[in-house]
């Protein structure tokens, strides 16, 4: 069935060797996708609108189970090894095939659309789905097309995903039933074995991560957002360490919450929507969240759900601690229309560190930008990746290494080029563990994390004095406004100081080790920007 009412490019199915399918529904809209969602029982509808699905038993990421077809354009691009593992274009040609074998006869929702907002910059795509939801959070979370530009729409890449196809690892060359794969001469990803969406939107930015960056765009896993004069802040991190929360703000503008770009005209987002981690959202601490998960169009990925009275319970980590909600970026009322907006004045660094050691917030110098980018130092959060079940202290380089297909150094090089092209303030700030590490100390108040974001935003910290960390040589303000000054001293909260040194020094030491792997061709006073261990 090809609906009449719904616009389609003229380049067709059989362009990417898909062969008697289906019915195929191009470019369905929200409301239309829904009906298809409920009708084929892919999920439910709760009160107020929002649709609840349910992933399986696969409810974060599988970085284990991501592959990049080597062939003779990118061999010597690519950062090979554990992140970007190597498969043979003969397996891929041999997955690609079992899989269009399995399409044949099945439905299949197709959506056009494009990834980063600026023009210049933009790339079309295609996601090609078996399931109703799952091209819902493909409309929800790229940028939409306009009818016009639909009819006229030719993919530059294009997603195929089969949740319900699954991997034969003796046949395919994978590591399990799960499998993403992108093949980048081919421009085609492939992705099935999970249900759960965060694959799809990670898979697009990879391909962002390698395209834009030999367009000099720097390509980045960060939030940002933008005050009333026109001022940004960008807040690189790790999913859980509260780049949607922290840059979701009502009192400064949203471009977007985790996935830019950075070119000579300034920060774009590369994304059309939203994907926030919601397990104990508070109508309080983060409003502008909270609502999203009360309106028609969000998607509620494994959050707790009255099946009698259609009620969702945000506190429910029954299924995992790892619940999403996905919404188009017009759900924030504070949100830029544009995506875009200038050269950033402020760049925060967020970590969630489960030693609990780190300060809460120091300034950073241009070399140390570059040494802790590179460095990625965070703990990765409860049921983001599969596997992961407690707060693990982790090194991800650029703060997004599963999602990095070239070398660090390349994104590194373009941020601190762009760091002093530009004079931008670099701050470090924990969102993490204080007065112990996981487990003994307790997760710094996310209303002190606030006021320490206000006070960077607004140029509080500017003259106030500084004390240089003696574990991780990096400046630490001695006061802020409505963050107790003890707060501000990490070693003050634990109860046995003897015991904060030697978790300091443990960690100090981890960076080092962790370091060497990225030392080759960097210049030595970068080398030198990390800590110190006596």
């Amino acid at each position: 069935m090809n609906s009449p009412t719904t616009p389609r490019s003229p380049y067709g199915l059989e362009n990417h060797g898909i062969r008697n399918p289906g019915d195929i529904y191009w470019n369905l809209p929200t409301p239309m996708l829904y009906e298809q969602a409920i009708r084929r029982r892919e999920g439910r509808l709760s009160h107020l609108g929002p649709l609840v699905v349910r992933t399986g038993q696969y409810t974060g990421r599988a970085p284990n189970d991501k592959f990049i077809v080597r062939d003779p354009a990118n061999e010597g691009k690519i950062w090979w090894g554990e992140v970007n593992q190597v498969m043979e274009p003969e397996k891929f040609n041999t997955l690609r095939q079992r899989l269009l074998a399995y399409w044949q006869c099945k439905d299949l929702f197709v959506q056009d659309c494009f990834a980063g907002a600026d023009p210049d910059y933009q790339v079309p795509i295609r996601v090609i789905t078996e399931t109703a939801w799952h091209n819902l959070f493909a409309r929800n979370m790229f940028i939409q097309a306009t009818p016009e530009q639909l009819e006229k729409h030719v993919p530059q890449f294009t997603v195929f995903h089969a949740p319900n196809f699954h991997a034969i690892p003796e046949v395919d060359g994978t590591r399990s039933e799960i499998f993403i794969v992108i093949h980048f001469q081919e421009r085609l990803a492939l992705i099935g074995g999970t249900h759960y969406a965060g694959e799809l939107k990670k898979s697009v930015f990879t391909i962002l991560n390698y395209l834009l960056p030999q367009q000099n765009v720097l390509s980045m896993h960060c939030s940002a957002n933008m005050g009333s004069d026109g001022s940004v802040a960008i807040f690189f991190g790790l999913s859980g360490t509260g780049k949607t929360t922290l840059s979701t703000d009502i009192s400064r503008v949203l471009i977007g919450d985790d996935e830019h770009g950075w070119s000579d005209h300034g920060v774009f987002n590369l994304e059309g929507g939203c994907y926030a981690k919601v397990i104990r959202l508070s109508p309080e601490a983060e409003p502008e969240i909270y609502q999203t998960t009360r309106r028609f169009g969000t998607i509620l990925e494994n959050v707790g759900y009255d099946s009698l009275t259609g009620r969702i319970d945000l506190d429910d980590e029954t299924m995992t601690e790892n619940t999403r909600a996905s919404y188009p970026i017009s759900h924030i009322g504070s949100a830029t229309r544009q995506k875009m907006g200038g050269h950033p004045n402020n760049i925060i660094m967020l970590t969630a560190d489960a030693f609990g050691v780190m300060p809460p917030i120091a300034k950073l110098t241009p070399e140390q930008a570059v040494y802790y980018f590179l460095s990625g130092y965070t703990a990765k959060v409860a049921g983001t990746e599969k596997g992961i079940t407690e707060p693990k202290a982790t090194f991800s380089t650029c703060f997004g290494a599963p999602f990095m297909p070239l070398f660090p150094r390349v994104y590194a090089q373009m941020l601190g080029d762009k760091i002093a092209k530009h004079n931008v303030n670099v701050w470090m700030i924990n969102t993490g563990w204080s007065g112990g590490p996981y487990g003994v100390g307790k997760r710094i108040s996310i209303g002190h994390t606030r006021a320490l974001v206000r006070a960077v935003l607004n140029g509080t910290l500017a003259n106030v004095p500084m004390r240089d960390d003696p574990s991780f040589g990096i400046a630490v303000p001695t006061a802020c406004p409505d963050v107790p000054p003890e707060v501000l001293d990490p070693r003050s909260t634990w109860p046995d100081p003897a015991a904060y040194d030697a978790q300091a020094k443990k960690l100090a030491g981890m960076f080092i080790d962790n370091f060497k792997k990225y030392s080759e061709g960097l210049a030595d006073n970068i080398k030198a920007a990390g800590p110190k261990v006596s």
